[in-house]
């Protein structure tokens, strides 16, 4: 099995480029389910999600071609409108799949995606919407199915924001008759970045970026040529980078304006962030001051970068409270930072940071996606040397992260 070896303890300095955001790129790629064509998809990170739901895809016979940091697809010969268990289980993104297929094909039969490391994350409510949209929805046999002649528009109220609901329901509104408004509806850049490329298909949105969207459904559709927006987690994740060990680093092709939550705390803890066009730089400071965050939907502080804050808060000058709001599993890599050293207790839903002097390098073990950042996070700054296992986590979501970190001055190595 790989792992991730960092001997810590050196300032990163340097440039870092983003890559395109995998939160916006899968939902745009399964958009292209919505009509026949050849669709041309630009800045798609190189990650194992992408490769999963290409599978997915291509299972269902759309043709599809992945090349540098680009997508071609065409579903016009699309043969079953199902998305099986032995794929959709590997990612929960997959789910993304049920609306664009009942929108134009009137049926799907997607698997539920069952358990998730940081949380349930149940699809009733993606279920609810399309029910409210006119379609019969059956559990069967593990799977989602969904037949509906023609979709109908709604009003659609979610009781909790959920970022792959107001995408799922968002695509399917396109192809329904009439008007439907998302209440509630999440906010995130990647939520806007799908209705960017819908319009350019020839839907009418209006509202993405609000909590209220509102869909006028069309007949038909046309082909993307689109660019997928930066990665704000990746980007967030290197500010930390350079935060933690008391570096210098640029960043380059991002967009600070999506980072605003974070950037303003990482900047109370002493770090100085210089935002400038499509660039950040980050310089850290030794004296590391706690700070307490709360993850709230954005433009709140993202869930996705609590496990990277949660590290630099490790070696803060005092004591620090994270409270995680989004979901109910997410503190998985508390037992490994505590491994290295870190003084962190758990109470209920809130980590209570009290920081040390250093962290020492020890092995230990990635546990998701984010957890596995926030690890190599205190690697680059521990004493010693961390090994990290279980890094398949990373490839879903980081693209040549230890090459980048590497350029940076970090001493990182793949084994």
């Amino acid at each position: 099995m790989k792992s991730i070896i960092i001997n810590g303890g050196k300032k990163l300095e340097g440039e870092v480029t983003i890559s395109g955001a995998k939160n916006a790129a899968l939902p745009i790629i399964t958009a292209s389910l919505l009509c026949e064509g050849e669709h041309r998809i630009a800045n798609v990170p190189s990650l194992v999600d992408v490769k999963t739901l290409a599978r997915i895809l291509r299972n269902m016979g759309v043709d599809i071609e992945l090349t540098d940091h680009a997508a071609v697809l065409d579903s016009s010969r699309l043969a079953s409108p199902e998305a099986p268990y032995d794929l959709v289980r590997t990612m929960r993104a997959s789910v993304l799949v049920l609306g664009p297929l009942v929108a134009r094909f009137g049926k799907a039969r997607v698997s539920l995606p069952g358990g998730c490391a940081i949380g349930a994350r149940p699809v009733n409510l993606h279920i609810m919407g399309l029910q409210k949209m006119g379609a019969v929805v059956d559990i069967e046999h593990g799977y989602v199915v969904a037949r509906a002649k023609r979709l109908k528009g709604a009003h659609i109220y979610f009781d909790i924001v959920t970022v792959t609901g107001t995408e799922n329901l968002m695509m399917a509104a396109t192809l329904a008759e009439g008007e439907t408004i998302l209440e509630n509806a999440a906010r995130e850049p990647e939520v806007v970045d799908l209705a960017h490329a819908l319009v350019q298909m020839g839907a009418k949105i209006e509202g993405a970026g609000t909590d209220v969207i509102r869909i006028t459904g069309v007949e038909t559709l046309k082909p993307m040529n689109y660019r997928v927006l930066p990665d704000r987690i990746e980007t967030g994740t290197f500010v930390i980078a350079a935060a933690i060990t008391g570096g210098a680093v640029t960043i380059r092709d991002c967009n600070a304006g999506h980072l605003d939550a974070l950037l303003t705390k990482v900047s109370e803890t002493g770090a100085e962030i210089r935002p400038g066009n499509g660039t950040i730089t980050v310089r850290g400071n030794r004296d590391i001051r706690p700070v307490d965050v709360k993850t709230l939907p954005y433009p709140g502080f993202p869930t996705d970068m609590q496990a990277q804050f949660m590290s630099l808060m490790a070696l803060a000058g005092g004591t620090s409270v994270i409270n995680e709001t989004i979901f109910e599993n997410r503190f998985t890599h508390v037992a490994e930072l505590r491994r290295m050293g870190a003084n962190i207790v758990i109470e209920g839903r809130s980590a209570v940071v009290k920081g040390v002097a250093k962290l020492s390098g020890a092995p230990v073990m990635a546990t998701d996606l984010r957890a596995s950042a926030s690890l190599i996070l205190a690697g680059l700054a521990a004493e010693g040397q961390t090994e990290i296992s279980r890094i398949y986590h990373l490839d879903r979501g980081y693209e040549s992260i230890e090459e980048k970190l590497s350029a940076l001055g970090a001493d990182i190595k793949r084994v």
